[in-house]
């Protein structure tokens, strides 16, 4: 499924964005003085091809997936906690819940790689490739095949969501230990040193950090061999989630949908996305700076500039939740909002 889906994802057209700045500069203020919004509102029209482009339905997806690579001490929580946050997603007890409700998004959580088959619990969505992504430091996170379907289960929820009218979907993610592998991911695929791309994660100490850098130098040497394209970097090092991640971002992109992407972990799928097709980073919006450390370098070595910096590092799809109410508000202003020759005005009269 991936490989078609590459050949679906098309630019956004410069005619588009023309069209849309050429309105905005017709409103009711001075030519962009609305800053981002303005940028933002532009990038929507271009990407949803309407002169006066809707949202439509939103929905966060919020991957799950699991990581034996916690059995190095990387973590500050144990694995057990991903399985209870599940619950507590589908209980609509977290902040993702919270957030997102108050963005009138729909939350989906989808079991791609979870340790634990937790059963009947209702509204799960599942499409578990395998029962957690091995331990990096000692081999492969999965297979070639793992991860391939991993990301086609990204595709089909990008997929479902257009059809249930969504123009916007984000990426969330829940799995203990996931930083260690978005690390690994983009010290392969930036490329970059491993210091500089680690991070606390969930909160480890100062000793803690430097024993985590050293699994994934370990890991990324470990894999090396196995390493040599986006896909096979994903197996070697990543993670279902990551993946699956990965996938949700090339399915929008080929249904022209926004996407509004998460944190460090979410970002990690987004530049494996890009590094499949880089036409993707067209409908990616970058939701914000998490605090942790990688973040901020990844955004530097792509040209990225996110929208916000509230030093957020939950993960889950928090930062984009937030984000969508930016995304909403900047098209409302640009459909909404009168023209000088509505309200009679003559612009530098």
């Amino acid at each position: 499924m991936w490989q078609q889906v590459l050949k679906e994802i098309q630019p956004i057209s410069t005619e588009w964005m023309e069209r849309a700045i050429n309105r905005l500069d017709t409103l009711t203020k001075p030519r962009g003085s609305l800053g981002r919004l303005e940028e933002m509102a532009a990038r929507v029209v271009a990407v949803r091809q309407e002169l006066r482009p809707s949202t439509g339905k939103k929905e966060v997806f919020v991957f799950v997936g699991d990581h034996e690579v916690v059995q190095e001490g990387v973590s500050a929580y144990p694995q057990e906690v991903t399985a209870l946050m599940v619950g507590n997603f589908l209980r609509g007890g977290a902040a993702i819940n919270v957030l997102a409700r108050f963005a009138q998004s729909r939350v989906s959580v989808v079991d791609v790689g979870m340790k634990r088959d937790i059963g009947g619990e209702q509204g799960l969505i599942k499409r578990n490739v395998k029962r957690a992504a091995g331990n990096i430091a000692k081999g492969a996170a999965m297979t070639g095949e793992e991860a391939e379907r991993a990301i086609d289960v990204g595709i089909e929820m990008a997929e479902e969501a257009f059809k249930r009218g969504a123009g916007v979907i984000a990426t969330g993610e829940m799995g203990i230990g996931n930083t260690t592998p978005s690390s690994a991911i983009l010290a392969a695929l930036l490329p970059a040193q491993v210091e500089e791309v680690t991070g606390t994660g969930t909160g480890i100490d100062e000793k803690g950090l430097k024993h985590k850098i050293e699994v994934i130098k370990q890991a990324l040497e470990i894999n090396r061999a196995a390493m040599g394209d986006p896909i096979s970097t994903l197996a070697a090092v990543g993670g279902l989630e990551i993946a699956g991640i990965c996938g949700l971002c090339l399915g929008g992109a080929a249904r022209r949908m926004v996407v509004v992407v998460d944190g460090f972990i979410s970002s990690a799928g987004a530049l494996a996305a890009m590094r499949l097709n880089p036409t993707v980073k067209d409908y990616l919006f970058f939701s914000h700076k998490s605090s942790e450390k990688g973040h901020g370098v990844l955004f530097e070595k792509e040209g990225i500039r996110p929208m916000m910096d509230f030093g957020l590092r939950l993960g889950e799809g928090t930062g984009a939740a937030l984000a969508m109410q930016l995304i909403e508000g900047a098209v409302r202003i640009y459909n909404e909002m009168a023209t000088f020759e509505e309200v009679g005005i003559t612009p530098g009269a």
